[in-house]
């Protein structure tokens, strides 16, 4: 058994990116987007395995990106969940880690610093998250649209992935929120409601989450940068 491993989601289908396509079979510069989020994993030396967590009509489109991208560490493709709670759990049966990093497979700009920093955050206070502090102002409103009040900006934190956990602590966690009924809107939040403490881990604002045209505009042109400043 290994220290860390990671479940990397892509079983979604998004609608706000207006294509036929899933978006994380989106191409930037000819290589699907999921394929740079598996490779930054599979740069992340610490990271022994990892579990690819897509649709059940995805598996075999995925496992050719194997062979032909040269991607070591993927030990399985299983198939996702009803939802992404629900594919994560999934994920979490094919790993047999200590540790375990979820990342959204529609995250490319991960850094192998912000997997590491996490995972030692984790190690010492039981759970991490990667976040960035949140620039604009929030209102709390109701249903018709009125505003009950604002919370303190210091306060907020945009949660992002990578977020790490022990293993054994998120599939019991997972548990309690099946049995509950419960469905959280990151893994974070199960860990939370199991009462184990989660320490934030300050992240990169460029560590985005794909889900429009105008952040995989924003991600082409980021990656003929990075391709550019590596060939100074």
């Amino acid at each position: 058994m290994g220290m860390l491993g990671a479940v990397i989601v892509a079983a979604g289908r998004g609608t706000r990116m207006g294509t036929k396509e899933s978006k994380q079979y989106l191409p930037i510069n000819g290589k699907p987007i999921l394929v740079y989020t598996l490779e930054a994993f599979e740069k992340a030396t610490e990271v022994s395995t990892v579990v690819l967590v897509v649709s059940p009509e995805d598996i075999v489109h995925c496992q050719s990106y194997i062979e032909k991208y040269g991607l070591t560490k993927i030990s399985a493709i299983v198939a996702g969940g009803t939802s992404r709670q629900g594919s994560v759990y999934e994920g979490l049966q094919h790993l047999d880690t200590e540790w375990v990093i979820v990342h959204d497979g529609v995250r490319p700009f991960v850094s192998t610093e912000s997997m590491l920093e996490c995972w030692r955050a984790a190690k010492q206070y039981g759970a991490a998250v990667i976040a960035v502090r949140v620039k604009d102002t929030i209102k709390i409103a109701d249903e018709a649209g009125m505003v009950h009040s604002t919370p303190d900006r210091n306060s907020l934190w945009a949660i992002q992935t990578p977020q790490a956990f022990r293993r054994s602590d998120l599939v019991t966690a997972h548990g309690q929120a099946i049995a509950a009924g419960y469905m959280g809107t990151d893994d974070a939040s199960l860990m939370e409601r199991a009462g184990i403490s989660v320490r934030i881990v300050e992240g990169d604002y460029g560590n985005i989450k794909i889900t429009t045209p105008d952040d995989l505009q924003w991600a082409e042109y980021r990656l003929v940068q990075q391709q550019k400043e590596g060939q100074q």
